[in-house]
């Protein structure tokens, strides 16, 4: 029960690593808020770990917003903030991806961080405390070819991480990040092109322990990080990827 009597937001918590982060935190005693563009879907996690759903889309100013607002109202506070949901594009040479596709991504990886940053900082602030876990990739550390502005939106997001780690430490909160390998999750098809067992094989050979990220992977990660075992840990981009960016 290391986040017992935490409330936290998850996004893109409906399905993937996101549903299995939210798991684990009503799991260790937080109260979670499902957020989710598939409404259908976030109720349905919202009600197995008995938390709170909400539908948003995180690349708007406005949802983002409510969505802050709504969580503060139904929770009391927010201390823990998780911004997973995200996008990619399927995998072509980089000037062949479309402007549509490329700001989709950066409006859903990057701008979403910015926008959940600015509704809730100013809560933190005010309790002196609170935690921010981006789910950034090892794309954004070891790119790999053909899922270039993919791998840009990540590491953007790395260097957003640490860069408000240090702005925001004076105040009490702590901003870390998680760099999970490809996973099985609804992504992970859109990452290879194609889900055959030959482009499966072709993935894991690069993975020295041989197999996918899980999502129960990332909520451990993801709890260690949000308690208060972790109140000394602040700036890290730590990798959940089987050894791929060694």
């Amino acid at each position: 029960m290391r986040l017992k009597n935490k409330t936290a937001i998850v996004t893109g918590a409906a399905s993937g690593f996101g549903a299995g982060i939210a798991r684990k935190f009503a799991a260790e005693g937080a109260r979670v808020m499902v957020v989710d563009l598939n409404t259908d879907a976030a109720q349905a996690i919202a009600t197995e770990i008995g938390g709170h759903a909400h539908t948003a889309d995180v690349s708007n100013g406005d949802q983002v917003a409510d969505m802050i607002e709504t969580a503060i109202k139904t929770m009391g506070h927010v201390d823990i903030m998780v911004n997973n949901a995200g996008v990619t594009h399927l995998p072509g040479p980089l000037e062949d991806i479309s402007e549509e596709d490329f700001d989709r991504i950066f409006a859903v990886n990057c701008k979403s961080v910015y926008l959940s940053a600015r509704s809730l900082v100013p809560h933190f602030k005010h309790r002196g405390s609170g935690n921010i876990l981006n789910i950034a990739s090892t794309a954004g550390v070891s790119p790999r070819p053909r899922l270039n502005w993919y791998n840009a939106s990540k590491g953007w997001m790395i260097t957003a991480t640490r860069t408000m780690a240090v702005e925001l430490a004076p105040d009490g909160i702590r901003v870390n990040a998680l760099n999970p390998v490809a996973g099985e999750t609804p992504l992970l098809k859109s990452f290879m092109g194609e889900d055959t067992p030959e482009m499966r094989a072709k993935f894991l050979s690069t993975i020295p322990l041989g197999r996918f990220s899980q999502p129960e992977d990332l909520g451990n990660a993801a709890a260690f990080l949000c308690s208060d075992e972790a109140s000394m840990i602040t700036g890290v981009c730590m990798e959940v990827d089987g050894g791929r960016c060694i």
